[in-house]
């Protein structure tokens, strides 16, 4: 097939045969450059006009899309610890604050404050008109631990210093219970006193070491200080008697006693039967005896009975 072709500028007409190889190659790849110039431009056309998003672009979101969940992950794990932790504490404070209401009840009790004055066991009463915090002001996690370690100190301080009040307390009551004071019997009358006297069986002038509570046969004898007792038994001119060491160098003895209610190293308390009255010794009827040793020294046990106000 032979294609003629006229014009101006060729001067004579020109022949082209259609059926040389040379033809099919030049035509094939014109078709193959229109056919990429046509999806270059269908893609490019695409990305400008169409939804914008290249396989990349989808590959990239996929990645940040994952880089966030992976760091919710791990701000939602430190949160749980950050809660455990402060579980924990809360626990321990809890612990510390039971343990101190304890010992601010057993100090009340220990101080014998008026009943409701301190109650332990209720919630302290608050008052007071509320304020409402401003716009923006939650506290937050890290501000609320701060607050719990200040907390934690107040308390720290708190219970060293209720536990220097307890020991002092504490002294101070033992100080009272092993300090001979009272009466030794609850009933009866004071029939001599501490000093020089005529002694009843000779008629002399002596010494007398005690005081002698006169009172019926049998009358309870109770020990005025909490101590160990040392002698309960008879003794030359006590007759049967108890002898108890209170400790910081206070004795006291109980003499001419019908019986013993207690032994040689029995421990005893401020108030208990240690001995029934009798008239054992020299002794002209029912009667205690009553001393007061100090340092080993006997002295005047009246000073002692008026320190308890009885």
């Amino acid at each position: 097939m032979n294609v003629v072709i006229f014009g101006k500028g060729l001067g004579k007409a020109r022949q082209i045969n259609l059926a040389g190889p040379s033809v099919w190659v030049a035509a094939v790849t014109v078709a193959a450059l229109v056919s990429v110039l046509g999806f270059a431009g269908g893609y490019f056309y695409s990305s400008a006009t169409g939804s914008g998003v290249s396989l990349n672009e989808v590959v990239r979101l996929n990645d940040e899309l994952r880089e966030q969940r992976d760091s919710i992950e791990s701000i939602r794990q430190g949160n749980e610890d950050t809660l455990d932790a402060l579980a924990i504490r809360i626990a321990q404070m809890n612990a510390r604050i039971i343990r101190l209401d304890a010992l601010g009840r057993r100090l009340t009790d220990m101080a014998d404050l008026e009943e409701g004055e301190f109650d332990f066991n209720t919630e302290p009463a608050l008052g007071g008109p509320e304020e409402p915090m401003p716009t923006g002001s939650n506290v937050a996690v890290p501000d609320l631990v701060e607050s719990m370690a200040s907390l934690d100190e107040q308390l720290n301080d708190r219970e060293a210093q209720l536990g220097v009040l307890e020991d002092v307390l504490m002294g101070q009551n033992l100080n009272e219970r092993v300090y001979p004071q009272g009466r030794p019997v609850g009933s009866g009358w004071i029939s001599s006193y501490f000093g020089k006297r005529t002694d009843p069986f000779t008629g002399k002038p002596a010494n007398h070491t005690g005081i002698d509570f006169a009172g019926k046969f049998g009358d309870p004898i109770e020990a005025v200080a909490d101590g160990v007792v040392t002698w309960s038994a008879d003794r030359y001119g006590y007759g049967v008697m108890v002898e108890i060491n209170h400790g910081n160098g206070y004795a006291t003895r109980y003499a001419h006693n019908s019986e013993n209610l207690v032994a040689v190293g029995d421990e005893v308390k401020k108030g208990q039967v240690i001995a029934l009255m009798g008239e054992t010794g020299r002794a002209t009827g029912p009667n205690l005896h009553f001393e007061v040793v100090k340092n080993g020294r006997r002295v005047n046990p009246v000073n002692f009975i008026r320190d308890s106000g009885k």
